[in-house]
């Protein structure tokens, strides 16, 4: 699921959310794109995981400092909770995603 910046604080706003922020031309977004859809089965039903495009929404991007991509920012409630910036793995992020749900 990719979100916007007019869906944005809907979705990250309730529960815990975990957004890719991306380009389609970056390949490090590349290789995370598999582990983001393994990550968005796995907590289905428990907490969202999305994905953002950082050129088609820059006023999101810019709000939040996400200046390297891949970022990938887990949030509860709205507030972020953690940040991890470059290629991460379904370890890392699933733990943070796990954290998160406590």
């Amino acid at each position: 699921m990719e979100i916007n910046e007019h869906s944005f604080e809907k979705v990250t706003g309730k529960g815990v959310s975990l957004v890719d922020f991306f380009a389609t031309w970056c390949g490090p977004c590349k290789a995370q794109e598999p582990i983001i859809k393994e990550l968005e089965k796995t907590f289905s039903g428990r907490a969202l995981v999305t994905k953002m495009n950082v050129d088609e929404n820059r006023d999101t991007a810019a709000r939040l400092g996400i200046s390297s991509i891949p970022t990938v920012v887990v949030f509860k409630d709205g507030k972020e909770v953690e940040r991890f910036i470059g290629l991460q793995t379904k370890k890392t992020l699933s733990a943070a995603l796990e954290s998160a749900l406590i």
